[in-house]
């Protein structure tokens, strides 16, 4: 499954925007490539690499 995710980090890369923008992006639900989960404190993030590459038009 892991082949499928990408990273908050490699996403802001290939959009060209700050981690934080896609943190956030993904806490809002602003952002439609994957999710943010708060689980107490901790935020937990996936970004399906297929959704990203559909929504974004940027090939992984």
């Amino acid at each position: 499954m892991k082949e499928n995710r990408i990273s908050v980090q490699k996403a802001a890369e290939l959009m060209g925007v700050s981690p934080q923008f896609v943190r956030v992006g993904l806490q809002r639900g602003r952002l439609p490539f994957g999710y943010a989960v708060k689980n107490k404190t901790k935020w937990w993030y996936f970004i399906s690499a297929q959704k990203f590459t559909e929504a974004t038009g940027i090939q992984i």
